[in-house]
């Protein structure tokens, strides 16, 4: 008996899948910003998930991190906290904060990951990982 309670965390903790975006990723994987609203983005942008609950990456003049705790395909972040180095590119770089906060699902398929805002909006971000 006593074993079996010393084994039931393992097994609970065995259970419990990781159901933010990060349990659906390689969470080594660094995606890029391709392609918004079916135009191509023309500045650095990236997204990473490198464990549950966490979004990491670039923007075009700055690194940012933000929390995500919504369930796969929702997509929920915030806020987000970026360094503060200027650049040419400040305005770009809101611009991406902006819309990058405003969508809410996301598509995983493979190395591409999709998100979209309830308005038809889109981002399209690609990993260059096998």
């Amino acid at each position: 008996m006593l074993r079996l309670f010393l084994t039931l965390p393992i097994l609970l903790a065995a259970c419990l899948k990781d159901e933010t975006v990060s349990g659906y990723v390689d969470q080594s994987a660094v995606f890029r910003l391709v392609e918004v609203n079916a135009s191509p983005y023309e500045f650095k942008a990236t997204i990473s998930f490198p464990k549950t609950g966490v979004i990491r990456g670039d923007g075009p003049c700055n690194t940012y991190a933000a929390e995500q705790s919504s369930p796969y395909p929702w997509f929920t972040i915030g806020p987000i906290r970026a360094t503060r180095r200027a650049c040419a590119f400040l305005a770009q770089e809101s611009q991406f904060f902006r819309t990058l906060e405003s969508m809410t699902l996301i598509e995983v398929l493979g190395t591409v990951i999709i998100l979209r805002d309830d308005a038809g909006g889109e981002m399209v971000f690609q990993s260059d990982a096998p």
